[in-house]
């Protein structure tokens, strides 16, 4: 059995309040981009020889970590805490980029779940499946659904986004994601939280020519300092016609949206991981 985790961009991050935990409370909107890796399980043959039993194999060009430490058989091990399921082969083929605010290792835990719950039957619900997802990390539970949503908390807390259905429908998304490390630690450690002068939930119902003035990303101004060709990509799209061009999460992939296919995309980054489709 064979799923697509999908990546998200974020549509402004705003990072609101310190917490008494030594978490930040943001506010950003989610939205679901079809830039996928590939995951596949297999029920191992009780013959087989292995040491444990979620048998990982990571191929792809965009490996980061270890198999022992995968989201994907930390999300195995979860839930066979609480069910009883058999030791599984899984495959996954990675294309989205690591470090990169793309939320990728976030989207193949919740991709694991989903496969476990519907290969073997354990009748869990879209509720439950985001419960056990959230213990694996804050963002983890939208890509139960992958469904755009304004996230709250430190992005773990789930509403509606208000944006118009299909609002980005045939726009073009390229995404650029340059050979930088973003320590989203040291991220935080650079922002004063404040409240920002409107919601991103707000901007984001309006038309996209008015997000470039009012849509804003609070790492963007740490990480632009301390990585200058950040900063250069982002105008550089912006040179090629996006109509709105972000960072997304802490980094260091950046995007941009567009009203036609920016097909120079690859030739004008041609050191970077890159990625065009339409929405």
């Amino acid at each position: 059995m064979i799923t697509f985790p999908c990546c998200k961009i974020n549509l402004g991050l705003n990072v609101v309040s310190r917490r008494p935990d030594g978490y930040h409370n943001i506010e950003t909107v989610f939205y679901p981009v079809p830039l996928c890796d590939a995951l596949e399980i297999k029920t191992m043959d009780d013959g087989f020889p292995s040491d444990t039993d979620c048998d990982l194999k990571l191929t792809g060009d965009a490996i980061g970590g270890s198999e022992a430490d995968n989201l994907v058989v930390r999300a195995y091990r979860l839930l066979a805490a609480g069910y009883t399921l058999p030791r599984v082969h899984a495959h996954l083929f990675k294309r989205i980029p690591s470090q990169a605010g793309l939320g990728g290792g976030s989207s193949d835990a919740a991709g694991m779940i989903r496969l476990l719950n519907e290969r073997f039957r354990l009748n869990m619900g879209k509720a439950e499946m985001e419960r056990h997802a959230a213990r694996l990390g804050a963002d983890c539970a939208f890509f139960i659904a992958s469904e755009t949503a304004y996230a709250t908390g430190i992005g773990d807390q789930f509403a509606p986004a208000g944006m118009e259905k299909g609002k980005l429908s045939g726009y073009y998304i390229a995404i650029v994601k340059p050979r930088i490390a973003v320590s989203t630690a040291d991220a935080y450690r650079a922002i004063t939280p404040r409240q920002p002068a409107k919601c991103c939930r707000d901007i984001v119902r309006q038309p996209i020519g008015t997000w470039r003035s009012e849509l804003t990303n609070d790492f963007e101004q740490p990480a632009f300092a301390a990585h200058p060709r950040l900063a250069d990509i982002k105008q550089r799209l912006y040179g090629l016609g996006a109509l709105y061009a972000q960072m997304s999460g802490s980094g260091s992939a950046l995007f941009g949206i567009f009203g036609h296919n920016p097909g120079q995309i690859a030739g004008t980054f041609p050191d970077d991981f890159t990625f065009v489709c339409r929405l």
